[in-house]
């Protein structure tokens, strides 16, 4: 019996492919966006971003880039070794008693002037750079011999430091000996490696390839690993660059600059982020419709009833009516019970006015940060979700200024110009001699800001207007016809004129929502302040964490949505 034929050859395999854990093709890109914006929400700063500081910001999955290139756990293992080999030759005993010496020699055969000569020696007994550098400056003649004998000082203790360090830091266990030169070179060769390593480390977490200094690295890798690293490079930078491109950031002349797109990418992201949190009860544009005379059709019908609108008649439904009744033939008579009217619901309009606080205060924690965030994530749910709505954007700090929409991520909080324990100023805007620059920019006006807001409001045909403020605590800036007063501490006389205009509002129908972030200043008093302003015009104040600022302005607006709709 002819036995079956085996088959024989070449058996090919395939390296690193684990199909379980292979990236699919359809999964999410990385987000290319989002750093990008988190840079200028920090910095206020609209400047282009070129490809180097993209690829550095961007995440990618590192499985992307599994089997391309050396491998990084070879090189931090190489490094590693070469950092063993160091620390087992050498010892730092001797090279601490020398440079210990060689201090003491200097300064010894140095011969101060007699005005100096008490300076001198406690500044060498203490061995204080900052004492010797305050010395060199009192000689007052850099070419005398004693100025360049303190320059030489310096560098010897500077050396001193330097292998100090270098014995504390790293643990030696060798026998060889060091000269202090020596133990300089060693010691930049070992912050190298721990550099290094420390950047191999997060390429391996984050396959930001991008991190890593290639001219530091080809002084330890062979060549040939260095050309395969540096082609793996110039890939991911290629991947990225096509992803940002795709998630809407242009490139021009000197990098990547945003574009409408983008700032659509970002606050849906925002969004998600913040919708991920609700329950599933609770998800949904809308709950409850109200249903009667509106102006949304909707799809479902209803018989004719007297009073209802010729506009919302279902024509094709009400001839299919009458034909039915009649069966077919001309001409079709119609009857009140063949009209079928389109259901409608309300969908109500509401306009928003957000106040920023941008004064001095709000760059602690980066609160401003926080604050700019929520107004992007707002402005993204009203476009999408409730077109309808009117929202404007205040900033405010000493004044109250609109900020257009794009503007929002160049905010930053105002530079402390003054800081007196007691500030008591009266400015008159209506003289053409005083400037708005000339104005200290960082207290909080309050009473501005609301009286602005109102106006924006007072043009809205809507019941449902609201003001959001945002700000960290009482009011230290308020305006009494065109003179403008700044307080610190806070004054009694500028929480009246908050308080007054807060009424205003609330006899317009405006409700006040205060949002009271967080503060390393904060008191008792600032809540209390938030109390009254709330009780006094019928508002309400939410105690918030920063980082969930968002998340609470947008869960409250979206809840008072359905308030109104419900």
């Amino acid at each position: 019996m002819r036995e079956p034929q085996r088959l024989g050859g070449v058996i090919h395999t395939y390296q690193k492919f684990d199909p379980k854990n292979f990236p699919s093709p359809t999964q999410p890109p990385p987000d290319t966006v989002s750093p990008m914006f988190e840079h200028m929400l920090k910095f206020g700063d609209m400047r282009s971003l070129t490809e180097e500081e993209l690829a550095r910001a961007v995440r990618l999955d590192p499985s992307q880039i599994a089997g391309l290139g050396p491998s990084l756990d070879m090189l931090m293992a190489m490094l590693e070794e070469r950092k063993r080999k160091i620390l087992s030759t050498y010892e730092t005993d001797s090279v601490l008693k020398e440079a210990r010496r060689e201090y003491q020699r200097t300064g010894k055969a140095m011969k101060p002037p007699k005005k100096l000569r008490e300076r001198f020696e406690r500044a060498f007994e203490e061995e204080q750079i900052y004492d010797f550098e305050r010395l060199w400056y009192a000689i007052g003649d850099d070419q005398s011999d004693f100025s360049r004998s303190v320059i030489q000082l310096l560098q010897r203790l500077g050396d001193k430091y330097e292998v100090d360090e270098l014995a504390s830091k790293y643990e030696f266990t060798g026998r060889t000996s060091m000269t202090v030169p020596e133990a300089l070179a060693i010691k930049e060769e070992l912050e190298k490696i721990d550099e290094l390593l420390k950047q191999l480390e997060q390429a391996r977490e984050t396959a930001q390839i991008g991190i890593i200094d290639f001219d530091m690295l080809d002084e330890f890798a062979a060549p040939g690993d260095m050309e395969k690293l540096a082609e793996m490079q110039k890939m991911v930078e290629e991947y990225v660059r096509e992803l940002a491109e795709r998630q809407g950031l242009e490139r021009d002349g000197s990098g990547y600059r945003l574009t409408p797109k983008a700032y659509g990418v970002f606050q849906s992201k925002l969004l998600a982020r913040i919708f991920s949190g609700l329950q599933a009860s609770r998800t949904g544009r809308h709950q409850g419709p109200i249903v009667g005379e509106g102006v949304v059709e909707m799809q479902q019908t209803r018989p004719y009833e007297f009073g209802d609108s010729i506009a919302h008649i279902d024509i094709p439904q009400t001839f299919v009516n009458a034909m039915m009744r009649d069966g077919p033939g001309l001409p079709i008579r119609f009857k009140a019970d063949d009209i079928e009217i389109h259901r409608t619901r309300n969908s109500p309009k509401c306009a928003t006015v957000v106040i920023m606080d941008m004064s001095g205060s709000m760059r602690y924690d980066g609160q401003y940060m926080n604050v700019k965030r929520m107004a992007l994530a707002l402005d993204g749910l009203i476009r999408s979700e409730y077109p309808g709505d009117f929202l404007h954007f205040i900033e405010m700090y000493s004044f109250a200024k609109p900020c257009p929409r794009g503007k929002i991520v160049e905010l930053m909080p105002k530079p402390v110009t003054i800081t007196d324990p007691v500030i008591r100023f009266a400015y008159d805007m209506s003289d053409e001699q005083i400037s708005e620059y000339q104005i200290h920019p960082h207290f909080t006006n309050i009473q501005h800001a609301l009286q602005t807001a109102r106006r924006f409001l007072s043009t809205q045909d809507t019941p449902n207007r609201q003001v959001i403020l945002i700000t960290d605590g009482l009011p230290t800036a308020h305006f009494e016809g065109s003179t403008l007063f700044l307080r610190y501490p806070p004054d009694l006389r500028t929480e009246q004129a908050t308080m007054r205009e807060g009424m205003i509002c609330h006899k317009e129908g405006i409700t006040i929502n205060l949002f009271l972030v967080p503060s390393w200043s904060q008191s008792e008093e600032d809540i209390r302040f938030a109390f009254r302003l709330a009780e006094s015009t019928t508002g309400r104040v939410f105690f918030t964490a920063g980082g969930d600022l968002d998340r609470y302005v947008v869960w409250d607006y979206v809840n008072r949505k359905r308030e109104i709709l419900g």
